[in-house]
């Protein structure tokens, strides 16, 4: 059986609080995701024109206000593409206040779902094989995104390099998320690539050794 290809994941850093929205893609296949749209995401829909990509899914990390601020100009680029979030975080896309965006003073709803996640659930792209964690506590639909073949996890705001997302939001819950990091994502093996939602990457091992919030 031959090894799973390498995707290749593309960053952009995006508005105000430099929110990390990726393209996911495949060598030789044109299909990618969109993982996260947040505010101005001209750049990262340029980048998809200009690789000839056509998105087959927005996969929402969780719905706060800056990972989904982009989502209705993503979509009006491409027009068609399903948006794709956790069960728990469903009604957050229209609701503003519990997307936070209200207290912003910049209400913001978004299209979608089309599809619920779930913890465990297996995700295709092209020929490579993707396994959906939850992994609740800075929101109660937090996730991440797994390749186990390339050790890639896209983590969303649940751990940063150096440090982990907000727990003092009102849907928030420090000890679940807490858990989300030790149970879940430092479960990973150590050379794990961890993709978080703003900041640097990092990996696990790093993580697990010197994260002075949740060691492993």
């Amino acid at each position: 059986m031959q090894p799973e290809q390498a995707p290749v994941v593309r960053a952009f850093a995006l508005g105000p609080w430099e929110t990390n929205c990726y393209v996911v893609s495949i060598p030789g296949f044109h299909r990618c995701w969109i993982v996260d749209a947040g505010f101005d995401p001209g750049p990262l829909i340029d980048h998809v024109r200009r690789e000839g990509l056509t998105p087959a899914a927005l996969i929402l990390t969780h719905a706060h206000l800056d990972h989904i601020d982009g989502v209705r100009e993503t979509l009006a680029a491409f027009p068609g593409t399903p948006v794709w979030i956790h069960a728990a975080e469903a009604r957050w896309l229209n609701d503003p206040e519990l997307n936070l965006s209200a207290f912003a003073g910049m209400p913001v709803t978004a299209p979608g779902p089309d599809l619920t996640l779930e913890d465990g659930q297996t995700l295709t792209l092209g020929a490579t094989t993707w396994l959906v964690r939850h992994t609740p506590g800075h929101s109660p639909g937090g996730i991440a995104l797994l390749h186990a073949p390339s050790r890639t996890a896209i983590v969303g705001d649940t751990l940063f390099a150096g440090s982990i997302g907000r727990s003092d939001f009102p849907t928030s819950d420090e000890a679940a998320l807490h858990r989300s990091i030790r149970d879940v994502l430092y479960a990973l093996p150590d050379e794990t690539r961890v993709l978080p939602g703003h900041g640097p990457p990092t990996t696990v091992g790093r993580e697990k050794r010197t994260n002075p919030f949740v060691r492993g």
